[in-house]
């Protein structure tokens, strides 16, 4: 049997110190389990707020007379915020303290939670939202970073293992809990709930989290930071609004452009600046950049499943929001299973393959799904196309966070979970405005119930966008385990 022990002394015996033998690195602390309890807690309820207003959007809409645009707005603007300044918030937490930033920004979300939920109007609801995600942007890689800090060696990989299932389970049970607070007490306790939670984050986490210190000397690049963020949120508002007026909108031509020029002035300044917002070695920009390729694609596939699932069920089978959210279930633990799975592989033959099988699996899931009937059951129809998917997804997401932490050092590991998670929110939102436009026959049909022949279309085009990635990720990935160091990694 695989002991704890039993794999202590393989590293030992092949030339690998245990961390608490080696000078270099501190004793674990005793309260670092805690310490991951309380950081996956705070991840888990960051994306939750990604999904949990899916279902209950309609309903929401009625209440506050909002129109297409700003429904579309309620979801968005927490992702543009979110993804738009995660780099930012990864570099603050390495240069001023990963603590001081991860409370900061737990205090932004929890009074942005607040707000939306006694939202009164469009406008207080979008702006609120906004405020969850500039809180998000810095508690999500404040918390990554902590953990990656905290943990060593074997311990590390079995506690970025837990952290890298967060993301897939979180968006199946945002949909449920959506559906359970819709159909009962209201939508806006999806919000309050945040509240409580939010205040036991903030008094667990100086308790088990020692202060630390941002690096000596360093310095906010804020051209950068400005340029980087205006960048991604062109580009989401173009992904927004091509979904809400087309493809052949100027208008959506007009961001896509902005976000490329905004991009390239992010490269210009970067090349120019001493101390850069993106700063990492040349031998760890390919895993780096393949990973957030990955995480980006991997996002985007299971996020448009979950929106098209719950527009067929809804709309063309009649489910209520609780019921759809339970049919979700399942997903999520096959996702974790899925990652579960894929840490054995990556530890021992490394991300590409794990990411290979799980964009094959994603495919075949969609070819499943993309055969839903008019007349169907979401039980014998949608469930288990969307097993095998999830199962997929999730080692995708084991593989994206393994390359692309494999290679940086601890002092850039806040801006490399920046980009993590830069790449999670950028793929949600590009997989939900891609797929709605392949659906668009469906989703734009006044009847219901909901024809599926746009559905089946969309699932059609997910299927050959997994199947790309099955190619490109056998092409960018890194080849072989992650290396046996003490950097951020997955291991056994």
């Amino acid at each position: 049997m695989d002991t704890p022990a039993a794999h202590t002394a393989h590293r030992h015996h092949a030339g690998h110190p245990h961390p608490a033998d080696d000078p270099h690195h501190p004793a674990p602390s005793p309260r670092r389990w805690w310490v991951l309890a309380v950081l996956c807690l705070a991840q888990f309820m960051v994306i939750l707020d990604v999904t949990v207003v899916n279902v209950a959007l309609p309903v929401m809409g009625d209440e506050l007379g909002l129109g297409r645009a700003a429904s579309t707005w309620v979801v968005t603007a927490y992702t543009l915020c979110f993804g738009g300044l995660m780099l930012l918030g990864g570099r603050l937490a390495d240069t001023r303290g990963r603590r001081a930033v991860f409370l900061t920004g737990l205090a932004v979300f929890t009074a942005g939670s607040l707000g939306s939920g006694l939202a009164g109007s469009e406008t207080a609801l979008i702006t609120a939202r906004a405020a969850q995600g500039v809180g998000a942007a810095m508690l999500s890689p404040a918390a990554l970073s902590i953990l990656t800090t905290t943990f060593h060696g074997p311990e590390r990989n079995k506690a970025l293992g837990v952290w890298a299932g967060l993301g897939g389970a979180g968006a199946a049970v945002g949909v449920l809990v959506g559906g359970a607070f819709t159909d009962g007490p209201g939508w806006e306790w999806a919000f309050y709930v945040n509240v409580p939670v939010g205040i036991a984050l903030a008094v667990a986490v100086p308790l088990l989290v020692d202060a630390g210190i941002g690096r000596s000397g360093g310095r906010i690049d804020v051209p950068g930071a400005l340029a980087a963020t205006a960048a991604v949120a062109a580009l989401i508002y173009g992904l927004v609004r091509a979904g809400d007026q087309g493809w052949g909108d100027p208008g959506t031509w007009a961001a896509f452009a902005a976000g490329i020029a905004l991009a390239a002035a992010f490269v210009a300044i970067e090349r120019s600046v001493a101390e850069p917002l993106v700063r990492l070695p040349a031998h760890g920009r390919r895993a780096v950049l393949s990973g957030n390729v990955v995480m980006l694609a991997a996002t985007g596939l299971l996020l448009s499943f979950f929106f098209l699932s719950s527009q067929y069920m809804q709309r063309t089978l009649g489910l209520g929001a609780f019921d759809t959210g339970l049919v979700f279930l399942p997903v999520a633990v096959a996702i974790g299973l899925g990652s579960h799975l894929a840490m054995h592989v990556v530890t021992r033959h490394g991300g590409r393959p794990a990411a290979i099988a799980g964009f094959i699996l994603a495919g075949l899931g969609a070819l499943l799904l993309a055969r839903v009937p008019d007349d169907g059951s979401a039980w014998a129809h949608v469930l288990p196309g969307f097993l095998v998917a999830s199962l997929g997804l999730g080692a995708t997401f084991v593989a994206a966070t393994t390359t692309a932490l494999a290679y940086v050092a601890p002092d850039d590991a806040g801006v490399a979970s920046g980009l993590v998670n830069t790449g999670h929110e950028l793929g949600a939102t590009l997989g939900i405005a891609l797929m709605s436009t392949a659906a668009a026959s469906s989703l734009d049909a006044r009847a219901i119930p909901m024809p599926t022949g746009g559905i089946g279309t969309a699932f059609v085009a997910a299927a050959a966008a997994a199947g790309t990635m099955a190619v490109l990720a056998g092409l960018l990935l890194p080849g072989g385990p992650p290396p046996e160091t003490d950097r951020p990694m997955f291991a056994h």
